[in-house]
C-alpha cells in the first residue's frame, strides 16, 4: 500500500487515516502475459494514469495497491488482498482500476468481486472501460468480463503449443537444473562435488536402505542439501531453504533415486497443469513422457539404476524394533492385490 507525496514526486508506504475514514484505492496488477503489450500497461503507466485522473477529481485519502507479475486469473495476490481486507473492514469509499481486465480475468470471479463492491458500499470505477458503478452497469461489462477471459485462454493455448513442440523436438522443457549437474536448460556439465553425493545416495539403496534411512545418513555427515548447497555456490533455487542447511527429506532423497536425468537422459511431459485457471500441477504417468537419451554426461549407469527402480519397487520397510521379514515387499494379498507389510507386536487383540 502506496501513497503519493506531492512534495518530493515520490510514492511512499502508506499509512491510514486515523479518524477511520474511508480511502480511495486505486489498483494496478501486470502479468507476464500482459507485458506483451509493451510500456503502455506497464505498473509504473497504470499508476501514473490512476494519479493523474484522481488529482483532476480531486479525490481525498487516495492510497495505491499493486501486483506485479500476477496473473489475472488468479485471485491469489498479496496486493488485491491487502485491499479486499480493507473493504471488509469499511475502509474503502472507492476502487479504480486503469481498465477492467486489470481486476481478474475470470469472469465468474469478477461478476462475484462486483456484486460484493456493491454489499459492501464500494463504488467500482475502470476509467479506460467507462465502467462506473455508481451510474449504474450495463450488459456490456458481462461482454468485456467474457473477452478479458479470453485473453488468457488464448495466450494458454498458445504457450502449450509451443512447449509441447519444443518437448517433442527433445529440447528441454525445465527450467532448473538438476542437483549434481551446473549449466542451463540448454547444456548441463557433472557438477563432481554434488555428482558424488548422488552416488552415495544411490550406492546407500543399493545396499538397502529407504530414502528415510539415507536422508537420516545425510544429515548425520553434515552434507548440504541441494538448496543450501546452490545457495553456497550461488545459484538461483525455487524454493526457500531450511533454518538446518543438513536437513535432508526423505521425499528428496526418493526424488533424486527416481530421476531419469542421472542416465543422461532428457525427460519432458513429466508434469502439467490442470487447466489455465489452476496452479494445481498434475504428474503424468512414464507412458506419457518423452525420453531423450545422451543428451547430456551421466552420472549414474543404467544397470545400477535399475536394480534401484527394482529395488525401490519392493520397499522393505523396517518396523519399530528394527527387524525386517525375509518376505517383506514380496508378498501380497490374493484378494486384493494390495502389498503385505511385516508387523510385530506383543499381543493381538
Amino acid at each position: 500500500m502506496w501513497q503519493h507525496d506531492k512534495y518530493s514526486n515520490t510514492f511512499v508506504p502508506g499509512v491510514l487515516p486515523s479518524d477511520g475514514s474511508q480511502i480511495t484505492a486505486c489498483y494496478t496488477r501486470l502479468s507476464q502475459e500482459d507485458e506483451q503489450d509493451g510500456d503502455s500497461g506497464s505498473i509504473l503507466n497504470q499508476r501514473d494514469f490512476l494519479l493523474k485522473y484522481c488529482t483532476d477529481l480531486r479525490l481525498a485519502n487516495v492510497f495505491f495497491f499493486s501486483d506485479d507479475g500476477y496473473s489475472g486469473v488468479s485471485f491469489d495476490r498479496p496486493g488485491f488482498k491487502e485491499l479486499m481486507d480493507l473493504v471488509e473492514q469499511g475502509r474503502v469509499k472507492s476502487i479504480i482500476v486503469k481498465d477492467h481486465s486489470r481486476l481478474g480475468r475470470n469472469r465468474l470471479a469478477v461478476g462475484l468481486l462486483m456484486e460484493r463492491f456493491e454489499d459492501s458500499g464500494v463504488r467500482y470505477i475502470a476509467v479506460a472501460d467507462g465502467i462506473d458503478s455508481e451510474k449504474g452497469l450495463d450488459d456490456m461489462v458481462a461482454v468485456r468480463e467474457l473477452f478479458n477471459e479470453f485473453y488468457p485462454r488464448d495466450t494458454s493455448k498458445k504457450i502449450r503449443a509451443v512447449l509441447t513442440s519444443k518437448g517433442n523436438s527433445g529440447q528441454r522443457l525445465c527450467t532448473q537444473v538438476p542437483y549434481g549437474y551446473t549449466g542451463n536448460k540448454y547444456g548441463w556439465e557433472v557438477d563432481d562435488e554434488a555428482a558424488q553425493v548422488v552416488r552415495e545416495i544411490f550406492r546407500l539403496c543399493m545396499n538397502g536402505l529407504g530414502p528415510m534411512q539415507i536422508a537420516k545418513r545425510l544429515k548425520a555427515a553434515q552434507i548440504l542439501t541441494p538448496t543450501a548447497y546452490k545457495l553456497q555456490r550461488g545459484y538461483s533455487v525455487p524454493n526457500h531453504p531450511r533454518e538446518d542447511p543438513f536437513d535432508w527429506d526423505s521425499r528428496l532423497v526418493a526424488k533424486i533415486l527416481d530421476r531419469m536425468e542421472y542416465l543422461g537422459c532428457t525427460v519432458n511431459f513429466k508434469t502439467r497443469k490442470k487447466s489455465y485457471k489452476s496452479k494445481k500441477t498434475l504428474v503424468l504417468p512414464p507412458e506419457e513422457r518423452k525420453v531423450f537419451e545422451n543428451t547430456h554426461p551421466a552420472i549414474i549407469d543404467r544397470e545400477t539404476w535399475e536394480r534401484v527402480q527394482e529395488l525401490r519397487k519392493n520397499k522393505r520397510r523396517p518396523t519399530k524394533t528394527g527387524r525386517q521379514s525375509m518376505f517383506s515387499g514380496l508378498l501380497y494379498c490374493a484378494d486384493c492385490g494390495a502389498k503385505l507389510h511385516y508387523c510385530t507386536t506383543v499381543s493381538f487383540e
